[in-house]
């Protein structure tokens, strides 16, 4: 099922560009049934031997073999060193991401992202505390990742339980990228009004962050950051002014760009290409829009353009609606789930088209829905984007809780049954060609 990748350090010089063009027929793909009975998995890691590592949110990790179903034991079993969980409901906390080190293959090292409780050090009234952290998995058969190999990388006090973020990639650069959510909360308000989180570049909340984890320290500061030598902001910043990027992976092909999906508040979703430096404009714009926090659920247009520091403020290259009282065939969902750039071979429709999904159109009911998304031919700055029809399973129906991507470039979606952590409605599916 699963191949290893080259050294994404290399993948700048080995994969040659490839121009996307617009879809010819009405988008549709089927579903493979791969893996089920978890609770919420939310992250794949392919390994060397066609097996893959599946994190379920509510503290495993489990092995998926190379045709498919899960191994009967965790690889972890990291229960006891999450946050409180509300089991059985909502939540966004747990173990959220897995990513492999691009020298895997001779290191062994992993890198995952959890919330752990909150910090002694943090206000009382905080919530939890989000954790970076590397581990070794040991060769030997039947593969386990021991709990105490691990390696705290970065610790980040969160005030609010939600918008985690938490979505890791490597760089072509041969850096990791970590995306941090504003810290929750509605307005990014919370525990800093005079600014909000996303757009204090003191703050490492609402920010994509690169970090060099390839030395001895649990990880450096490339020396190009933003920020670097004192120039007004955290280090580690690579990019700011996001809400809750639940989706961050690189193209590829093309021009291995870095893309994001940004979770809107009342009104819209986005996904954004993100640039060395750049400010995304939360809470100061949401999707294209101005935003006024004081009047969350009316557009500001135009808004602001620029922002906290007087710097351009960056759009996104596509936005749709949240679902309202009047029928807009544009209203497509609630929360947005980021997927990836499809380079593989079982779909060539889809070639260099952004593949992604809504977690659902309605939060009491299962309809998520997958989405495809083109650069337009024209120049304009603006991607197009189309649901995509899932044809088989007939009746699909799930909430989309996050993507994958294998060595060949195919694609994997996750999904919940449930709205909530209730043990046995995850699912991981494989994309695949309609007829």
């Amino acid at each position: 099922m699963f191949r290893r990748l080259p050294s994404v350090a290399c993948l700048a010089t080995a994969v040659a560009a490839v121009v996307s063009l617009p879809l010819q027929a009405a988008p549709k793909v089927a579903l493979e049934l791969v893996a089920e009975g978890l609770t919420s998995p939310v992250s794949i890691a392919p390994l060397p031997d066609g097996r893959a590592l599946v994190v379920d949110q509510v503290g495993y990790v489990r092995l998926l073999r190379k045709g498919g179903g899960l191994e009967g034991e965790p690889a972890l079993n990291f229960t006891n060193r999450l946050s409180v969980l509300n089991h059985g409901g909502f939540d966004e906390r747990g173990f959220l991401c897995v990513t492999l080190h691009p020298g895997f293959v001779s290191n062994r090292r992993i890198f995952a992202t959890y919330t752990a409780p909150k910090r002694a050090t943090a206000p009382a009234d905080w919530d939890c505390t989000l954790r970076l952290a590397e581990f070794r998995l040991p060769a030997a058969e039947p593969l386990r990742i021991d709990p105490e190999s691990e390696r705290v990388v970065l610790e980040i006090d969160k005030p609010y339980g939600n918008h985690n973020g938490a979505r890791l990639a490597f760089g072509p650069d041969g850096f990791l990228y970590l995306s941090v959510g504003d810290g929750g909360n509605a307005n990014d308000q919370g525990r800093r009004p005079e600014k909000g989180n996303a757009q204090d570049t003191f703050s490492l909340l609402g920010k994509v962050h690169r970090l060099d984890v390839n030395g001895a320290k649990p990880y450096d500061i490339p020396t190009d950051n933003p920020f670097v030598g004192g120039r007004g902001g955290r280090q580690e910043i690579f990019a700011y002014g996001l809400r809750n990027a639940w989706g961050l992976s690189f193209d590829r092909g093309g021009m291995h760009e870095l893309f994001a999906a940004d979770v809107g508040q009342n009104l819209f979703e986005e996904v954004d290409i993100l640039v060395k430096g750049g400010n995304y404009g939360w809470a100061l714009r949401e999707g294209f829009h101005g935003f006024d926090p004081k009047a969350p659920n009316t557009p500001v247009d135009p808004g602001t353009r620029v922002g906290s520091r007087g710097e351009a403020l960056f759009d996104p290259i596509l936005e749709y609606r949240h679902p309202g009282p009047k029928k807009d065939p544009d209203a497509l969902g609630i929360s947005i789930t980021g997927g990836y750039v499809y380079r593989g071979r079982a779909l060539p429709q889809f070639t260099g088209h952004y593949i992604f999904a809504d977690w659902t159109h309605n939060m009491a009911l299962p309809q998520g829905q997958l989405i495809v998304a083109w650069r337009p031919t024209d120049g304009a700055a603006r991607w197009k984007h189309e649901v995509i029809e899932v044809v088989q399973p007939v009746k699909w129906g799930a909430y989309v809780t996050a993507f994958g991507q294998d060595d060949d470039g195919e694609l994997y979606v996750m999904t919940n049954g449930s709205n909530g952590l209730r043990p046995g409605a995850g699912r991981v599916w494989k994309l695949r060609p309609s007829e």
